[in-house]
C-alpha cells in the first residue's frame, strides 16, 4: 500500500488546522510553547469550504498518457493511436466523498489505484480522462476552473521551484504575483512573513531552495515551500475591515468578531502566553488586542477579489523579469563555466592565427577563419539554451496552468531577462578573436563585424528557445536544433558555393542565420583590401571583390545581411511565442 503525497487544500488555511489538530493530544506543549515562533497556528475563515463527490466514475485513455514521440517510435501510426477499445480504463467506480475545511481525509491506495487521477478531477486538471458518470460538488456548486481557483490548493507530488532563489523570495515572488494589486509591498512581505511562521520555514527563511544538483533545504523543508506556494494564493480577506462604505465597513466588523469569538472558542482552553485570556475580556475585544498589537500599521482594505484585481500583464513582466535576473545570476558556477567556455574558444581560434601581422592570412585562411568565427560557438549555445529550458519547463507548465501569469509577460520577461548574459558572453567570445586573428583593425570594421556575431548568436539562442518550447523532451529538442543548425551550416556559403547548391539546400540557406552571417563579414573584411598571390615567379594583384564574387556572396549589398538576421530573430521570436501559447509545456515527468 502507498500514501499518497500530494495534498488538496480546502481554503488554504484549512491545512494548517488539520496540522495542528492533529498534533493537540501529543504535541500540545511543543506547538504553542515557543517564545521564537509566535505565528498565528489556526487561521478560520468562518464557514467552511465543502467538498463533496457523488457516485463517480472516471476512466482514463491510456493511450493518451503515452506521449507521441513514444507512439512513434513504436512504429505506430497516428490514426492508430487512440482508436483502441480496449484503451479506455475505468479507474475510479462508485466513488463517494465529503470534507470540508478543517478536515483532513487520507487516500490510501495501491500504485496507479487512481489517487492522483482522483486529485486531477476534483482540482480540474484531467488530462487524456472523462468522467463517465457522477456529480464534483463545491459548496452545493458544480465544481469549474473558476471555482476551483478561489477555495482550493493543489499541491503536487513534485516540488516545482526555481532553485537558486531562497525560500524567502520565492514566496514573495509568489505574493506579488498572486496576491490582488491594492496590497501594498509592506502588506505583501508581511503576508509571506505570516505563512513563513505558519509554516515553520524561519530557520532556512535565506537558504536557497536548491534542487538535486544544488544544495539547499531539506526536502520537508521544500515541501512547505511547496505548500506556503499554495496558502499564499488565499490571503490575510475575511478578517479584515472594509472601509470603502459604511454598510461594508459595519458587515466586515461583524464578521470579524464572529470569528474572534470563534477563535477563541476554539483555544481557551490551552495555557499559551500568546492567547491567554485575562478574566473580564471578552472573545471579541481579547482578539482585537492581539490582532491590534501584530496589525497595527498594517489594516488591509480588501473588497471582493476578482480576476482584475491581481496584477496586471505588465505587473506581472516587471515581477517575472525580476526573478528571471535573479535566478540566472545566482547560478555563479553556471555564468563562470559559460564565460571561460567562450574565452576559450575565442583565445583557441584566435592564437591558431596570430602571428600573420607582417604578411597577413592568405585569402584561404582568412575565408575560414570569419566562417568558424560565427558557426563555433552558436552550437555551444543552442545546447545550454535546450537544457536550460527544459529544466525550468515543469514549473512554467504548472504556473501557467494554476493561473498565476500569463504567456506574454513570461515570454518578454525570458527574452530581456536573458540578454545581459548573451552580450556578455559574444562580447567575451568576440572581442579577443577579432584582435589576434589581426582583421581589418579600423573600429567601423570591427563594430560591423561584432553586430553581425552577434545577430547571428542571437539568431541561434532564440532558435533554440523555440525548439526547446515546441517538443517535450530534452533529447528530441536537441536532436531537432542539432538538425536545424546542421543544415544552416551545410548551406552557408563555405562548405559548398551557393551557387551549386541544389533546390532544396538553396531554400535552406535563404533561412540560415550562419550564410548571412558569412556573407556580412566576408564584405566587411574584403570590399577594401587587395591581396597578392605569387603564381612561380609572378606576383598578381587580387581585389577583395573578385574573392566575395567567386564565392557567390555579392548578390546583395551589406545591410542585407543585417535586416535578414533581424528577420530570422523576429521570426524564431514569433515560433517560440506560438509554440509557449499554444502547446502544454510538459515535461516528460509529467506525461
Amino acid at each position: 500500500m502507498k500514501d499518497i503525497t500530494e495534498n488538496v487544500s480546502l481554503d488554504g488555511a484549512g491545512w494548517n488546522q488539520v496540522a495542528c489538530e492533529g498534533l493537540r493530544t501529543e504535541a500540545q506543549e511543543t506547538i504553542f510553547s515557543s517564545e521564537e515562533d509566535n505565528s498565528l497556528y489556526f487561521t478560520y475563515s468562518g464557514k467552511s469550504n465543502v467538498l463533496e463527490v457523488k457516485e463517480l466514475n472516471y476512466q482514463v485513455n491510456m493511450e493518451s498518457q503515452i506521449p507521441w514521440y513514444e507512439h512513434l517510435a513504436q512504429m505506430k501510426m497516428p490514426w492508430t493511436w487512440k482508436s483502441d477499445p480496449h484503451s479506455r480504463v475505468s479507474i475510479i467506480q462508485n466513488l463517494n466523498l465529503k470534507v470540508q475545511s478543517g478536515q483532513m481525509l487520507a487516500i490510501i491506495g495501491s500504485t496507479a489505484g487512481g489517487k492522483t487521477s482522483l486529485l486531477d478531477v476534483i482540482t480540474c486538471r484531467d488530462h487524456g480522462g472523462k468522467i463517465k458518470s457522477g456529480q464534483i460538488l463545491i459548496n452545493n456548486k458544480p465544481s469549474t476552473p473558476q471555482l476551483v481557483k478561489k477555495c482550493i490548493a493543489h499541491v503536487r507530488q513534485d516540488d516545482r521551484l526555481l532553485p537558486h532563489l531562497t525560500v524567502r523570495e520565492t514566496l514573495l515572488f509568489v505574493a506579488k504575483l498572486r496576491l490582488p494589486k491594492f496590497f501594498s509591498d509592506s502588506q505583501r512581505k508581511k503576508r509571506v512573513e505570516d505563512v513563513i511562521a505558519e509554516l515553520r520555514l524561519r530557520q532556512c527563511a535565506d537558504t536557497r531552495v536548491g534542487n538535486e544538483h544544488l544544495r539547499g533545504v531539506s526536502g520537508g523543508e521544500r515541501r512547505r515551500v511547496s505548500i506556503a506556494v499554495q496558502l499564499l494564493w488565499n490571503p490575510v480577506d475575511l478578517t479584515s475591515i472594509d472601509k470603502q462604505t459604511a454598510e461594508k465597513e459595519t458587515e466586515s466588523r461583524k464578521r470579524a468578531n464572529t470569528l474572534a469569538n470563534l477563535f477563541l472558542e476554539k483555544v481557551k482552553d490551552f495555557d499559551d502566553f500568546l492567547w491567554k485570556v485575562t478574566e473580564g475580556d471578552n472573545g471579541a475585544t481579547t482578539l482585537n488586542k492581539q490582532r491590534s498589537h501584530l496589525n497595527s500599521e498594517e489594516a488591509i482594505n480588501m473588497p471582493h477579489q476578482s480576476s482584475d484585481q491581481l496584477p496586471g500583464v505588465f505587473k506581472q513582466f516587471t515581477i517575472l523579469l525580476s526573478r528571471q535576473v535573479s535566478n540566472d545570476f545566482r547560478d555563479l558556477s553556471m555564468l563562470l563555466i559559460h564565460g571561460f567556455e567562450a574565452l576559450l574558444m575565442s583565445l583557441l581560434i584566435g592564437f591558431l592565427y596570430y602571428g600573420h601581422v607582417k604578411n597577413g592570412l592568405s585569402i584561404r585562411d582568412t575565408t575560414a577563419l570569419l566562417y568558424m568565427l560565427g558557426a563555433l560557438i552558436p552550437f555551444t549555445v543552442i545546447l545550454d539554451v535546450i537544457a536550460k529550458c527544459h529544466s525550468e519547463r515543469a514549473m512554467l507548465y504548472h504556473d501557467l496552468e494554476d493561473g498565476m501569469y500569463s504567456v506574454s509577460p513570461y515570454f518578454f520577461a525570458k527574452i530581456l531577462g536573458e540578454l545581459p548574459e548573451h552580450c556578455t558572453f559574444v562580447t567575451i567570445y568576440g572581442i579577443p578573436i577579432y584582435w589576434l586573428a589581426n582583421l581589418i583593425p579600423e573600429p567601423e570594421h570591427f563594430l560591423l563585424n561584432f553586430l553581425l556575431l552577434w545577430l547571428s548568436v542571437y539568431s541561434a539562442r532564440v532558435m533554440a528557445l523555440w525548439v526547446a518550447a515546441l517538443l517535450p523532451t530534452l533529447q528530441l529538442s536537441a536532436f531537432f536544433g542539432n538538425v536545424l543548425f546542421t543544415s544552416f551550416y551545410l548551406s552557408g556559403g563555405f562548405v559548398i558555393s551557393l551557387e551549386n547548391l541544389w533546390t532544396v539546400p538553396f531554400w535552406v540557406s535563404k533561412i540560415s542565420f550562419l550564410r548571412w552571417n558569412f556573407q556580412g563579414m566576408m564584405q566587411i573584411q574584403f570590399t577594401d583590401l587587395t591581396y597578392e598571390t605569387t603564381v612561380g615567379n609572378t606576383t598578381f594583384q587580387i581585389p577583395g571583390k573578385l574573392v566575395i564574387q567567386a564565392l557567390d556572396l555579392d548578390s546583395h549589398p551589406l545591410y542585407v545581411s543585417y535586416l535578414v538576421l533581424a528577420g530570422i530573430i523576429c521570426s524564431f521570436l514569433l515560433l517560440y511565442y506560438l509554440s509557449l501559447r499554444f502547446i502544454k509545456q510538459k515535461s516528460h515527468q509529467d506525461w
